[in-house]
């Protein structure tokens, strides 16, 4: 039985084509090939805040709707952003402020952050987890923080972090139980 995985990458950089999308685009191929390697099949997409940024705020918009239920239906939601002021960007805490309570129950997330200094690394778990997790989803692993120094050997860096978070990450995506993702 060939088990399916909707993976969706969340970006909420308010900046189109963003360096954010690019570690986006790197983590989503590296943790498509590493599932796929354990024998499922990955459906990867990605939702760029930025192109949406007009009808944010509009409460009949479809084009808002269809990416918020793009997101919700994900199995493994990666959830990318830069870091504004110490935490998450506005962008993105809006889009996710619209779920409805528990919208992620039963699914896995990844969150990331793009960062200029170190000083900002444990943002990701400290402010960008626990909204995740306020939202229902389950968060296995360490969240991945990338230093814009990092940004030319990006392939390198998550690697080393998917060499990490694997065991986790295998075990709750592919569980022997289930052909759906688990938590």
């Amino acid at each position: 039985m060939i088990r399916e995985c909707n993976l969706v990458a969340l970006v909420g950089n308010p900046k189109p084509a963003s360096r954010t999308l690019t570690v986006a685009t790197e983590l989503a191929e590296q943790v498509t090939a590493f599932l796929e390697a354990w024998g499922g099949r990955v459906h990867a997409s990605h939702i760029d805040l930025a192109e949406m940024s007009d009808c944010m705020f509009d409460a009949s918009s479809e084009r808002f709707d269809e990416a918020m239920q793009r997101a919700l239906a994900a199995d493994l939601l990666l959830v990318v952003t830069p870091t504004y002021k110490a935490t998450y960007t506005g962008l993105l805490k809006a889009f996710l402020d619209r779920f409805p309570q528990n919208a992620l129950g039963g699914r896995v997330a990844i969150p990331v952050m793009v960062g200029a200094a170190p000083i900002h690394s444990l943002a990701v778990d400290t402010y960008l987890r626990p909204l995740l997790v306020e939202l229902g989803a389950s968060c296995p692993t360490r969240g991945l923080f990338v230093l814009e120094s990092q940004l030319p050997d990006l392939p390198a860096t998550v690697a080393k972090w998917l060499q990490a978070a694997s065991p986790a990450l295998g075990a709750v995506c592919w569980s022997p139980d289930t052909a759906r993702m688990a938590v």
